[in-house]
């Protein structure tokens, strides 16, 4: 089964030289479990040809907010409603998430209560989950249709699906503490320095990580009709 990652920023370039661009670190999460895997750099304007390039599609986060006056923005909105109209199975990360919401018309703004970066712990259906996040935007309205499975204090709609075929998540299950590491140095004159201290102080702290790429990957898995 081929997944479309639809890649909407890169990594800074010290990290992508060792250990690749932004994709790697979803084939690094979703390995072993029967996938492969197609990248196109939509933010470099490099698109699809349509929703059934590929299988099941993942889009992932970005330094850009959604509502930015950038190039891809639009198209990419206009291919996340052919993907979920023609429900083919769709994954959205942090920008994903989204961007997702957005297109189906729903509404993001930046947080009034800053930046939640690092370890972040969320309840998903009743139960505690922890992950790692970076991110000062979310989403402050749903789009009609949507359920809501996860949230905490700070983030309302953590992690959200439309449907069997498409479920968007908040936190980065694909961050690793090296990479986040990385992250939080390369950043480091965006974000209050409490935050990263109490990120870096929990950088190696455990998640559920391998959970949530059991999730998506599920949902990647659902068939879109014939």
């Amino acid at each position: 089964m081929q997944i479309g990652i639809l890649m909407c920023g890169h990594v800074p370039e010290d990290y992508r030289q060792e250990r690749g661009d932004l994709d790697q670190l979803f084939v690094a999460l979703l390995q072993g479990r029967g996938f492969t895997f197609r990248t196109w750099s939509v933010v470099d304007m490099d698109f699809p040809s349509g929703a059934d390039d590929a299988d099941g599609w993942l889009i992932t986060g970005s330094k850009h907010g959604v509502y930015d006056d950038l190039p891809f923005i639009a198209p990419l909105e206009e291919l996340v409603r052919d993907i979920h109209a023609a429900r083919r199975p769709l994954v959205g990360i942090c920008f994903g998430h989204q961007i997702i919401a957005q297109a189906l018309g729903g509404r993001v703004e930046k947080f009034q209560g800053g930046w939640n970066i690092g370890l972040q712990h969320y309840e998903l259906d009743g139960k505690p989950v922890t992950l790692n996040a970076w991110h000062q935007d979310q989403i402050i309205e749903l789009p009609n249709g949507a359920e809501v499975l996860g949230s905490n204090e700070s983030c309302r709609y953590a992690m959200v699906r439309y449907g069997p075929e498409t479920l968007s998540v908040q936190a980065h299950p694909e961050f690793d503490s090296a990479y986040l590491g990385t992250l939080i140095e390369a950043r480091a004159g965006q974000v209050p320095e409490d935050k990263r201290a109490e990120a870096t102080a929990n950088l190696h702290a455990p998640t559920d990580r391998e959970m949530l790429a059991e999730m998506l990957a599920d949902t990647l898995r659902q068939k879109a009709p014939v």
